[in-house]
């Protein structure tokens, strides 16, 4: 490392960094459990995880462990060759989620595309080569390639990159009739997320749940469910699918599933898996060894009572943001479920995220109004209510 301060890094950055991103202005340069440390050794309480990626939170032993020692026998051999760990993570991923098979890949936005082409690949086996349009929702948000990106609601995401992928349409999520419409004998699926992320943290309406499964039923169109940001165990359940009830032809999985290592990996049904042949898909780094050890860490700490603990401390979490609630008129809603929280306010809460950071705590913004919270799995009781201390006087002193 030959940068040395802050300045440097920033500095650096600005020549040669392509300018996508508006970075907070802090340098972080390590992590433990929940706590992020910047170049002064200042503290903060994480509660973003990096966009609820860092599920068991920074420096876990473990995980750091398996990873070194992974990196010392053998990182990646490509998908030309068997290995010993990629078949594992599959099995214990379809005793999770109940789906026959997996195709490994390294973020959301892949898992996304994976689901999209394969449900094109399904149809297409069967002869049925008409249907090849998608139904997705406002206010939703796949990724950032070209084809989660069509199937993104929010034209600031959008509008520069048309034309996108034809034969998109978009489903009013809390108007289950617009979904019963726009469903017919030339969708190829539906693709949901059961709780909105970057669209406002929303998780799906019961009334939608059933027109979505009354429109596949109906027409034979495949469910696809985006669970890269509310799947891995963070709504309580391993799924938030089965939090709320739907029943997927195929999932999309990222994020937390390699606590910090980019994995993502595409969930099929059998019936979907049988239409899809050599060559149709396919991956350089996907389902390496580093990236499936991290992931069957993950998996081992689920099982070993972290997902319990999401449910417990998610009590006590919502309970505190509905105090804040009652106590600042200015929040509208209080949405989400298991460790995925959001905070909707009547004005836009950017100053709060600047005064949390300020008091030594992180959240982000998402949806103009927005204040998401995405903590580590491991995150305590102590610990949440060290965060809404901190967030109560960051909206009293922004807004």
């Amino acid at each position: 490392m030959t940068t040395s301060t802050a300045t440097d890094i920033k500095v650096l950055e600005s020549q040669h960094v392509l300018q996508t991103y508006k970075r907070q202005p802090v340098v972080f340069e390590r992590g433990d459990g929940t706590r992020l440390f910047d170049d002064q050794g200042r503290a903060y309480l994480d509660f973003v995880s990096g966009i609820g990626v860092a599920s068991l939170g920074h420096g876990h032993a473990a995980l750091a462990k398996a990873i070194g020692d992974q990196a010392a026998t053998l990182a990646h051999t490509s998908n030309l060759y068997f290995h010993p760990l990629q078949g594992e993570l599959a099995a214990r991923l379809s005793a999770l989620t109940g789906l026959e098979r997996a195709f490994f890949c390294n973020s959301g936005t892949e898992a996304n595309e994976a689901c999209l082409k394969f449900a094109r690949r399904y149809w297409h086996t069967r002869g049925e080569t008409t249907r090849t349009k998608y139904v997705a929702f406002t206010h939703s948000f796949h990724g950032r390639t070209m084809g989660s990106l069509s199937v993104t609601w929010d034209e600031h995401y959008r509008a520069p990159f048309q034309p996108l992928i034809p034969g998109v349409s978009f489903a009013e999520a809390s108007d289950p009739a617009s979904l019963t419409t726009l469903v017919d004998d030339t969708t190829a699926a539906i693709i949901v997320e059961p709780v909105q992320g970057e669209g406002g943290v929303r998780p799906i309406p019961p009334a939608t749940i059933k027109a979505i499964a009354e429109a596949c039923a109906r027409t034979g169109a495949l469910l696809i469910a985006d669970e890269v940001q509310s799947g891995c165990g963070r709504t309580g359940k391993f799924l938030g699918s089965q939090t709320l009830g739907l029943t997927p032809d195929l999932i999309a999985l990222g994020k937390a599933l390699g606590s910090g290592m980019p994995v993502g990996a595409a969930m099929l049904s059998q019936k979907v898996a049988d239409t899809i042949s050599p060559g149709d898909h396919g991956t350089t780094y996907g389902g390496n060894l580093l990236a499936c050890r991290a992931a069957l860490v993950f998996l081992d700490e689920l099982d070993r009572g972290l997902q319990a603990h999401v449910r417990t401390v998610s009590g006590h979490l919502f309970e505190g943001l509905r105090a804040l609630q009652k106590k600042h008129p200015v929040i509208s809603d209080v949405r989400g479920l298991g460790l995925i929280a959001g905070l909707d306010f009547a004005k836009d809460p950017t100053a709060v995220v600047a005064a949390a950071l300020e008091r030594g705590l992180l959240v982000n913004r998402t949806a103009n109004t927005v204040i998401r919270l995405l903590p580590a799995y491991i995150v305590t009781v102590e610990e949440i209510d060290e965060a809404l201390s901190l967030l109560d006087a960051a909206i009293t002193a922004a807004l």
